[in-house]
């Protein structure tokens, strides 16, 4: 249970800033390079998490190497972009056509 307390700091630490916590998903994974560990927020939320000029987010990395100094492990944040699209094939918002 130790090693998933960057989990665990990383899920309460977001759902704390968002407006959305219920789509807070945080999975981790373990290789030879550390942990990474792969935030989804809410497209709504995004700019809470990632702040002015990326302050944010760069606040949350720095916090979770403190955790992983704690507990001998490299920790790494990979913020999920949101999905652009509308979820409609064929772009129903296309880019108008020039005479």
């Amino acid at each position: 249970m130790a090693e998933e307390s960057d989990k665990e700091f990383l899920e309460f630490l977001v759902k704390s800033i968002v407006d959305h916590p219920d789509d807070v998903q945080v999975a981790r994974k373990v290789d030879e390079m550390g942990v990474l560990l792969t935030l989804k927020v809410n497209p709504m939320d995004m700019g809470q998490v990632v702040g002015h000029q990326g302050s944010t987010a760069k606040a949350i990395r720095t916090l979770l190497r403190i955790v992983g100094v704690k507990n001998n492990a490299r920790v790494n944040l990979k913020i999920e972009e949101p999905d652009r699209g509308g979820g409609e094939p064929g772009g129903a918002q296309s880019a108008p056509v020039g005479e």
